[in-house]
């Protein structure tokens, strides 16, 4: 019995030792993939935080890429500021300014034909006040007449469009032209418009305009010290181009693809870009008071926010659509997961369908062979929507934050409509003659009933 007892303890003893040691193996086997899994989240994370990182770059040189390329785009970002009331006013202030200081006040009546000093004096007299701020105010109103007519919008559209490359100059540091950098300020040169003022004060009857010669006077559209700086930025963004923003996306791709928890990471890089081009939209707004607050008094502050705004208009829109985006793709991705409240989405979507189905049947609405094709294809053509839509937003010029909020609803609509299709409660109905359906069909587990 003693023999017994000891051989069953060592028997014992080798079962725990057999545990242990297989214990031990497994710990060790199971060690490995978790390092795995730890450096492929590490991975996945440095990727997707330098693809948000370069995320809002990637607007910018997108925007500044657009600006400088295009003509027609640039042409469109600055033409309404011709309409602009602030604008407006600034260039009739700056015109005025320049046409007062080369007029002789104290041969403006003597010099004017005897026939026009009737019509001279009685406009001068109309406005008040001395010579000097009557002529003023007349020639102030002969300016706003121009900057609100068509002509000057004429004029600056056309300006605008022939100096396209002088724009690019003047931003990148280089060559002469209608648009160029003075002392850290990007100025256009109004001497059409004086043009234009002159010849109306000549109709008036101020003949002494005449005489003025040909003036060519500045109007700001940027002014910085740091203006160098911004010429070194802007050119590095220019050469970037449309890549970084691509690059950007791709970094965020591949965190997502290197990622072990693939849909919870595509969630969080989606928020990520919708952040990151909204802290751009943030210091966007914050530039702007810093930078019109640094302008001297000489520049009017409503104008150059005018101006800033327009240039800006197409990179908030831009921002706007990826927020947009950003949201809508991570929505779309957590609410296709396996989560409770995900899940119970789901379930109101699809009972929702279902009962919008058996309301269509009883009222004898009948899909037809349609139903039955879609149910056996209802993968492919839910993937086939997704790529239509992914299609529409790719080949779309401009996309906006509207847009992509037009394509998503779109896209629901259309997966509703396949899943109303596919929903039929019958099958059988569907798929026999009318003159063979029996009254009462049988339910899809129980055999047909004899004709």
């Amino acid at each position: 019995m003693q023999g017994q007892g000891e051989e069953s303890a060592g028997e014992i003893a080798a079962l725990r030792a057999r545990i242990a040691a297989l214990e031990a193996e497994k710990a060790t086997a199971q060690r490995p993939p978790r390092e795995h899994h730890r450096m492929r989240a590490l991975l996945s994370t440095l990727l997707i935080v330098i693809g948000c990182v370069l995320a809002p770059l990637g607007i910018v040189a997108a925007w500044t890429s657009q600006i400088v390329g295009n003509t027609d785009r640039y042409v469109s970002t600055v033409a309404p500021l011709a309409s602009d009331p602030d604008v407006q006013e600034a260039v009739a202030n700056r015109v005025t300014n320049a046409v007062k200081e080369r007029l002789d006040l104290a041969t403006l009546l003597t010099d004017a034909a005897p026939e026009d000093r009737p019509l001279l004096e009685k406009a001068l007299g109309k406005l008040g006040g001395s010579l000097e701020d009557a002529v003023a105010s007349f020639v102030k109103e002969k300016a706003r007449d121009v900057v609100a007519s068509d002509a000057f919008e004429n004029i600056w559209t056309n300006a605008n469009r022939t100096i396209h490359t002088s724009v690019v100059r003047a931003l990148t540091g280089s060559g002469d032209g209608a648009v160029e950098i003075k002392n850290d300020t990007v100025t256009v040169d109004l001497a059409p418009v004086v043009e234009q003022v002159k010849q109306r004060l000549v109709d008036s009857g101020m003949n002494v305009a005449a005489k003025i010669p040909e003036i060519h006077t500045d109007f700001t559209v940027v002014q910085s010290e740091d203006i160098g700086r911004v010429k070194t930025g802007f050119r590095l963004l220019e050469l970037a181009g449309v890549w970084l923003p691509i690059v950007a996306v791709l970094l965020v791709v591949a965190g997502i693809l290197t990622s072990v928890h693939r849909r919870r990471t595509l969630v969080a890089g989606a928020l990520g870009l919708a952040f990151a081009a909204l802290v751009l939209g943030v210091v966007l707004t914050v530039f702007r008071t810093v930078y019109l607050n640094a302008l001297p008094d000489t520049v009017s502050q409503p104008a150059a926010g005018s101006v800033y705004d327009a240039m800006i208009r197409l990179l908030r829109t831009t921002i706007r659509m990826v927020v947009v985006l950003g949201v809508v793709v991570a929505l779309a991705a957590w609410l296709s997961g396996p989560g409770r409240y995900a899940t119970a989405a789901r379930s109101l979507w699809h009972s929702g369908i279902s009962s919008t189905r058996a309301a269509a049947d009883r009222l004898g609405l009948r899909t037809g062979p349609v139903g039955p094709f879609v149910r056996r294809h209802r993968t492919w053509i839910t993937w086939g929507l997704v790529a239509v839509a992914a299609l529409v937003y790719i080949l779309w010029s401009y996309p906006t934050g509207w847009v992509v909020l037009g394509l998503a609803l779109a896209l629901l609509f259309a997966l509703a409509v396949a899943e109303f299709l596919a929903a039929d409660s019958h099958p059988e109905a569907a798929d026999e003659p009318a003159d063979k359906v029996s009254p009462g069909p049988p339910g899809p587990s129980s055999p047909p009933g004899p004709s």
